[in-house]
């Protein structure tokens, strides 16, 4: 410690707490509180992000890690080439404009609100149908620019939209490698006489139009805008690369493999001059991958081999960063679906449902572990609750055992459920939102009714309001009684529009990025998230759908696709805490579940460490 602060520039300082920034990466202190020496020190990893919508291979990616692009590839199986984008904002996946050409093994640059798409093949297999379309993305809808020269296959990309470089893949006839360059202006390709070290395909590039590296499945070359001259040879070969983004003189290469050399989620990273291997591996091993990322310090991974739909995030910071999970907490003591839940995550009522046949019965939850409540006054399902809270509920509509829609209404006080006003008419799959004495139901299924019909409580009575602008049952409802919000869920499970509520009217917002309803929902109009539900065909989702005010993406995956379970969340932010539980899982056996499962946010946190002599 003597001669720390000639080595490091700073003291070892004595502090009664541990700093909160990430300013203090490398200094030392002495807690007096702790008795301790402590640190701040970079950690290096790879983190699960959330996945695409659709899992795919050989696509295309663009911009940064909070900002990215993935588009074209292969989905399946069976492989079918693809024309989907979709766009990343650092937490999860929405829908963006689908390509002109579908096509896959592209190659992509620049950057979220200007991309560009490459070349790739429309075939399967890839000769003979080798594209030299180029396409640009404006953040909302791709057309047509300047076509390539020479079209190829396997093709690799770097730059921005407006000074971009095509390097090395295949083309026909006849089918072979090329070393061939080119570059674009904005407008129009070039061909440029510099040529790779080696013909290749398979391959991706990062950087600028004067600064770039393109690989090949040894190590990169690198360009100075005229001429390519050799760089660093990786530590693990790789005949199809992985991910690989950043610049010239900082980049990140992850994944990659096959030809004989397996599959492998090793990291390296490259200081201009030398590749070293990487702590952090790919949980996922796979090659054709999608990359995004401007330096080595964060990038982003997604899809690749087997049609995943996974993502992963690189960082290298003294920040420790937690992404946004389910995880598993105490099961409900009777298995049912169709049941109404209300209230936060540590403090939950579930009531009514069908076990097989419908039931009366509520529990309670602390946030741990269920237990027996008040038993309901009328035993129904396909119920819905709103109040968000376990003393002050209110479940409302529903099913009776002989299949009659119910309009009954009963109030929760934390003991015992009473029998209240009746609501204005009768439905199960109702959508609600609001708080006990200011709540709001809307829509559900009747085939008596159009299923648009809303209505208000004020904690005595009902009023009638402004009907919903088309027909929902089932769907995402969360809010309050004057900033709501209902989303996806019916007429059909293939239903996507969604729309607000002022206390007034009913306004059109974008549509949810996957269909989905018997969905488990919370959060409020701005900041909404939806866990599980049924999608058309038969599908029993595990994905999560998240709102931010502007547009929906995905989240982290439940464990248990369900449908018709009981949800619950705090009123703060879409998935800082939610609560999906009960439900019925399948196909092919369809079983009524127990099973809880929490949702908690992204976190992030100083990497402190405690200094020993060990």
């Amino acid at each position: 410690m003597t001669n720390y602060k000639n080595i490091f520039g700073k003291p070892v300082k004595f502090l009664a707490t541990d700093p909160d920034n990430t300013e203090a990466e490398g200094q030392i202190w002495y807690n007096s509180t702790a008795g301790a020496f402590k640190s701040i020190v970079a950690l290096e990893a790879w983190s699960s992000g959330a996945n695409l919508i659709n899992g795919r291979n050989s696509l295309a990616g663009a911009g940064t890690q909070s900002t990215a692009l993935g588009f074209g590839g292969a989905t399946g199986p069976p492989a079918s080439i693809t024309a989907l984008t979709e766009e990343y904002n650092g937490s999860g996946w929405s829908s963006g404009g689908s390509l002109n050409t579908a096509r896959r093994y592209l190659a992509g640059a620049g950057t979220q609100t200007a991309g560009l798409a490459i070349g790739g093949t429309t075939t399967i297999p890839g000769a003979p149908g080798t594209t030299n379309a180029t396409e640009e993305y404006d953040g909302s809808s791709w057309t047509a620019g300047g076509n390539l020269n020479t079209g190829r296959i396997g093709i690799g990309g770097l730059g921005i939209q407006t000074a971009a470089v095509a390097f090395g893949g295949a083309s026909n006839p006849p089918f072979a490698n090329r070393d061939i360059t080119e570059e674009y202006n904005g407008s129009a390709w070039t061909a440029v006489p510099a040529t790779l070290t080696s013909a290749r395909r398979y391959i991706q590039g990062c950087g600028t139009q004067t600064a770039g590296l393109g690989s090949s499945s040894t190590g990169v070359d690198e360009y100075d805008g005229s001429a390519w001259t050799a760089g660093g040879t990786f530590n693990t070969s790789r005949p199809n690369v992985g991910a690989l983004f950043g610049i010239q003189t900082s980049a990140i290469m992850g994944g990659g493999g096959n030809g004989g050399t397996p599959v492998s989620g090793a990291t390296e990273s490259y200081n201009g001059s030398v590749w070293a291997t990487s702590p952090a591996s790919m949980a996922t091993a796979r090659y054709g991958i999608g990359a995004a990322g401007s330096n080595n310090t964060s990038g982003l991974g997604f899809g690749g081999t087997g049609f995943v739909s996974s993502t992963e995030e690189y960082n290298k910071s003294a920040t420790v960063y937690t992404p946004a999970a389910w995880s598993s907490g105490g099961n409900l003591g009777t298995a049912r679906y169709g049941l109404g839940a209300t209230g936060e995550p540590n403090s939950l009522v579930a009531n009514a449902g069908s076990t097989g046949s419908v039931t009366t019965a509520t529990e309670e939850y602390n946030g741990a572990s269920w237990s027996s409540g008040g038993a309901a006054n009328t035993a129904r399902w396909y119920v819905t609750d709103f109040g968000n809270s376990q003393t002050a509920a209110v479940m409302v509509n529903g099913r009776t055992p002989g299949e009659t829609y119910m309009n009954d209404v009963e109030e929760y006080n934390g003991t015992s459920w009473t029998a209240v006003t009746d609501a204005p008419y009768n439905a199960n799959g109702v959508n609600s939102f609001g708080t006990e004495s200011a709540g709001v139901i809307a829509g559900g299924n009747n085939p008596g009714i159009p299923g648009v019909e809303v209505a208000e409580y004020n904690g005595t009575g009902w009023t009638a309001a402004t009907s919903l602008p088309e027909a929902k049952k089932f769907a995402i409802s969360v809010g309050t009684q004057t900033a709501g919000l209902v989303g996806g869920g019916g007429p059909t499970a293939t239903t996507v529009s969604c729309f607000t509520y002022d206390g007034t009217s009913w306004a059109s917002i974008p549509n949810i990025n996957q269909a989905r309803e018997g969905v488990g929902s919370g959060g409020t109009s701005t900041a909404a998230i939806g866990g599980s539900g049924y999608s058309a065909p038969v599908i029993y989702l595990s994905s999560t759908s998240l709102f931010d005010g502007t547009s929906w993406y995905t989240g982290a995956n439940v464990a248990i696709g369900r449908y018709a379970g009981g949800a619950g969340s705090t009123s703060t932010a879409a998935g800082t805490s939610a609560i999906l539980t009960g439900g019925q899982s399948g196909p092919p056996a369809f079983t009524n579940q127990t099973a809880t499962e929490e949702y908690n946010g992204e976190t992030t946190a100083l990497n402190l460490k405690t200094l020993t002599t060990s």
